[in-house]
């Protein structure tokens, strides 16, 4: 059980890993990125927007590939989208990205660095500051793109996403609007465990000696050790949100093979950092409108709630709470998985759209 909680807790979660080698996921060469260009997504293609691939690079020098959904139109609202965290651009980024692109903003969902079919060596690391970085980029990328208006430009992060969506906006006032759904902190949850339960000294102090360790093995070995994505098959006693993330992740629901939460996962030394570089220390200061999703029933849920109080303090008014131009919507019902996909119904595309026309 104590494998599975830690294999859980980075998944979303899995503390995973990955060779230091490219591999056919990644496809990276001096020329820049080779992308898959046939359809493969684990949603149907949709017949109202114009789909197509790109390739843009954070100030790192990385290469990310993104697919770009097209509205008719010129000047557009536009909107960077990605997470969850462990995920590709064919899941639920690029669902969602889709979505919004039906209801007229030209959107950007991309892989972030070290993933699918982004470039970044070693494969399947993470960093609290890259993959903030890499929202970041997204917006430089659409601020000179003619067919966008650069003083509309909104993103979404989904899942560990949703934390460096909400950095992200603390850091750059270029994004004008930022929804999160179903938010992991993943500092948060890597310093403190679940629901605080690695909340002291000792258990963090626990976990640095057990990945410093792991770093001599990495440099000695040559490679880097993966801690495995979402655990297949299920334990009788797995927690019900690990079965969730089964249903999803390992299934043709949401299975794909360049996720790492469908396969191997992370590095397991690819989250240390996220151990004392906390994500939301500026949240307090976002000036721009945030709107933070997430289900009611979700494990994750206090995250979305964690957040909001950073930003805010917290005024509710039955399934919302709002304070000034921060909001916390919580979709009656609903798990952490249930915000990934269409499965349930469930996803406030409509809150959404309102939430962009309004502040974009």
């Amino acid at each position: 059980m104590k494998k599975l909680f830690l294999t859980a807790i980075l998944m979303s979660t899995a503390l995973a890993a990955c060779t230091p080698k490219h591999e056919a996921e990644n496809n990276d060469t001096t020329e820049g990125l080779n992308l898959t260009q046939e359809w493969d997504k684990t949603f149907p293609k949709s017949e109202k927007v114009t789909h197509r691939k790109v390739v843009f690079h954070n100030r790192y020098g990385i290469s990310l590939a993104a697919d770009m959904y097209i509205p008719d139109g010129e000047k557009l609202p536009a909107i960077a989208v990605s997470g969850p965290f462990g995920a590709v651009k064919e899941q639920s980024s690029g669902l969602y990205a889709q979505h919004m692109a039906e209801r007229g903003f030209l959107t950007l969902a991309f892989d972030p660095s070290f993933t699918g079919e982004s470039g970044g060596e070693p494969r399947r690391m993470a960093s609290p500051d890259i993959n903030t970085e890499d929202f970041l980029a997204a917006v430089d990328y659409l601020s000179t793109q003619d067919i966008v208006d650069a003083e509309r430009i909104g993103i979404i992060g989904i899942c560990g996403f949703g934390g460096m969506a909400v950095n992200a906006a603390a850091l750059d006032p270029r994004i004008r609007a930022t929804v999160a759904v179903t938010m992991y902190d993943m500092s948060k949850v890597n310093a403190e465990g679940y629901f605080g339960s690695e909340d002291t000294p000792e258990k963090r102090m626990e976990k640095r000696r057990a990945l410093a360790a792991q770093r001599t093995a990495d440099y000695r070995d040559g490679s880097y050790q993966r801690a495995g994505g979402v655990v297949d098959p299920l334990p009788a006693d797995a927690p019900q949100f690990v079965k969730d993330y089964h249903a999803y992740y390992k299934t043709p629901r949401g299975y794909h093979e360049r996720s790492g939460n469908s396969n191997d996962g992370w590095n397991t030394t690819g989250c240390q950092s996220f151990l004392n570089q906390p994500l939301l220390a500026w949240a307090k200061e976002i000036e721009t409108p945030v709107l933070l999703i997430h289900g009611e029933k979700a494990h994750s849920r206090y995250f979305s709630e964690y957040a909001f109080e950073r930003m805010t303090g917290i005024h509710t008014e039955g399934q919302c709470a709002r304070l000034g131009n921060k909001e916390l919507l919580i979709v009656p019902g609903a798990s952490h998985v249930d915000l990934y996909d269409d499965e349930a119904g469930v996803i406030p595309y409509d809150r959404m759209e309102e939430f962009f026309r309004t502040n974009l």
